[in-house]
């Protein structure tokens, strides 16, 4: 892998406290470093959109420039209102990078899927209810933090299991216990929203019925034995945004168009 795959320009980290930073994941649009700012024992994320070489120099400048910049008002607002997201550190949209809060965790999706590791196959008994309490309270979070980000008047893009953080609390990081507990671990902490590249500022039902059908469908594809939970997902969500009964109504229609997109391919 060439030297620029795997570190930004040096431009990028400014201040002398940086560590070197480490890839952690690349996509289409960006890649993300974990690094420090400012202080040894302050980590942060980095986000880099390097430059496209098959579009104009130019074009890509501001393209880049904007879309950081969007990224970073987005966070700040959502920041500001108190929706669980990373607060933005600095950012430089015109080299193409922001650095934010590096969350300590796991992402929801391994969490849930650790849960679910030995419950179980579809078709045979489920769980007490006791027993799935700690995934219950899980769904409860994953919809109070939906509702946090929406009453904002901000739409995720994006909202997966994946996109979404369980950060520890200090309670939960010490090691042992039983089976239960263990399992319980895994699930829990804070949900932290992440990835707001795609995410836009709208008040409109439309927009949010999407958002959470998206999340539904997440929840279908990668955690089809959690997908009956999802009503507590809304559930919570509705205590959650006193806007939430038109929205619930609106994802109905969503749901018809994409099962009618699925009939007809």
């Amino acid at each position: 892998m060439a030297a620029d795959a795997q570190f930004p320009p040096p431009k990028v980290l400014t201040y002398p406290a940086s560590a070197p930073p480490s890839l952690i994941t690349q996509g289409a649009e960006g890649r993300v470093y974990k690094t420090t700012h400012l202080l040894p024992d302050r980590p942060s994320a980095l986000k880099y959109r390097p430059p496209k070489p098959y579009r104009h120099p130019i074009l890509d400048a501001r393209l880049t420039k904007a879309r950081i910049s969007s990224e970073a008002k987005v966070l700040e607002r959502c920041w500001r209102e108190g929706v669980p997201v990373p607060p933005v550190y600095a950012m430089d949209p015109a080299a193409g990078w922001m650095m934010m809060e590096w969350i300590e965790g796991i992402p929801v999706r391994v969490g849930i899927n650790e849960w679910l590791g030995e419950r179980p196959e579809d078709g045979e008994e489920p769980a007490e209810a006791a027993e799935e309490a700690p995934l219950i309270d899980l769904m409860k979070r994953i919809g109070t933090a939906v509702g946090a980000l929406h009453r904002t008047g901000v739409v995720h893009g994006d909202l997966t299991t994946s996109n979404m953080m369980l950060r520890q609390r200090k309670e939960d990081q010490v090691n042992g216990g039983t089976g239960a507990e263990s399992k319980a671990k895994a699930v829990a902490g804070d949900v932290v929203i992440i990835d707001f590249g795609l995410a836009t500022q709208s008040m409109a039902d439309e927009d949010r019925a999407v958002d959470l059908y998206v999340l539904e469908r997440a929840f279908a594809s990668t955690h089809p034995r959690a997908e009956r939970l999802f009503a507590t997902v809304l559930e919570s969500y509705k205590h959650t945004f006193k806007k939430a009964p038109s929205v619930l109504i609106k994802l109905e229609d969503v749901r018809l168009r994409g099962r009618k997109r699925s009939m007809l391919g």
